[in-house]
């Protein structure tokens, strides 16, 4: 487990030179996987935990039971943002104590259920706050929050939506 910054560092500092040689080396595939194997409006997602059922939000019909995908997005903002955040503290030898890391974010319900064409559908400002116990100055955090905005996958890719695909069996 990476707890320093040497230890970062050292970690890193072979795949940087790697990357820099071959980049194709650095393109690394993620993905996820769902089936539709329990009955009603839901998916079945596999993670790192084990399966999770999605189903819908209480506000477009959800009885609350199962995860809605917009929480688990964000849930995944937050374990991306955290790590981000950990990562380039540790990088930039910050000394945090303890930490805190929400995400917040709506979406309108009218919108994903056609009621309003013009309410937006998706997640709307979404926003993560870090909460840290430290003695860093306030520059130094503002230089961690504009950092990891730079390096945090999810963010990043929520600038960029994905293309959805259907295809026959």
């Amino acid at each position: 487990m990476i707890t320093t910054r040497a230890e970062l560092r050292a970690a890193q500092a072979p795949l940087k030179q790697q990357y820099r040689e071959d980049p194709n080396l650095a393109i690394t595939p993620i993905s996820g996987a769902a089936t539709w194997s329990e009955p009603g409006i839901t998916a079945t997602v596999q993670t790192w935990t084990g399966p999770v059922r999605a189903g819908l939000h209480r506000a477009v019909g959800g009885d609350g039971s199962d995860a809605c995908s917009a929480d688990m997005l964000m849930e995944a903002l937050v374990a991306c943002a955290s790590v981000t955040l950990r990562s380039v503290a540790t990088a930039m030898n910050l000394t945090i104590r303890s930490g805190e890391i929400r995400g917040d974010g709506v979406f309108d319900a009218r919108g994903t259920l056609g009621v309003d064409r013009e309410a937006e559908v998706g997640i709307q400002d979404a926003r993560i706050i870090a909460t840290f116990d430290t003695d860093a100055s306030d520059e130094e955090l503002e230089k961690l929050a504009t950092v990891a905005d730079r390096y945090c996958v999810v963010a990043q890719s929520l600038k960029r939506p994905p293309r959805i695909e259907v295809k026959r069996a």
